[in-house]
């Protein structure tokens, strides 16, 4: 199974949303040209808001669930229709399980070592996290070693300002965060951070 091609690759990370919420600010999102959204399992009520994402939506992005830990929550998601996950470490038995249940999986990885466990495991996608703390030279650095085709992306702490440095140094996008949303934040603060965002990203590529 390859990674999938997103036509914005930012996925956009809504830590904290409430079911309320979730319609809303997907919808925000979807419009401003995200195709890849990502509840974290560590939100409130997260099935609901992941299910709510997937019904409305499901049919212009790709809605997923982060912070997967567990074979159980995979069932789960796979179950209310999400059609990726993403890890915050590489488990290789956690990968392979949402391999074989048919979701695509963005392996949370540090290390050289723990992207080729979570690629062997059958990921099609990696996460470097937290990425600030390594630096664009990490990058890098691991580009060197790691296929050119694998998608790399880049989360934990990253911003409009210092997204160029990370892609020039060869991650394919970014996982966003804190920078784009905090739980119960207004509509129009979702909507200018994600415009800001994605200028920051097409501006890179013309």
């Amino acid at each position: 199974m390859t990674a999938p091609t997103f036509t914005l690759p930012m996925v956009a990370i809504l830590r904290g949303i409430t079911p309320e919420e979730t319609v809303a600010h997907v919808g925000a999102l979807v419009d401003a040209g995200y195709d890849a959204i990502e509840i974290p399992l560590n939100s409130p009520r997260w099935e609901e808001s992941i299910a709510l994402a997937q019904q409305h939506f499901g049919n212009r992005a790709w809605i997923g669930g982060g912070t997967v830990l567990r074979n159980e929550q995979v069932d789960t998601l796979v179950a209310i229709g999400a059609r990726f996950i993403v890890t915050p470490n590489p488990r290789p038995s956690l990968i392979r399980h949402a391999v074989a249940s048919g979701l695509q999986v963005m392996a949370g990885f540090a290390t050289a070592s723990e992207a080729f466990d979570a690629l062997d495991a059958g990921a099609q996608m990696l996460k470097l996290f937290p990425a600030t703390p390594y630096g664009p030279g990490h990058v890098k650095a691991l580009r060197s070693v790691l296929p050119r085709e694998q998608p790399l992306y880049v989360v934990g702490g990253i911003t409009p300002d210092n997204l160029a440095a990370y892609v020039a140094a060869g991650a394919l996008g970014a996982g966003i965060g804190g920078d784009l949303y905090t739980p119960g934040q207004p509509l129009h603060r979702t909507q200018e951070q994600a415009l800001a965002f994605a200028q920051a990203y097409r501006t890179l590529h013309g």
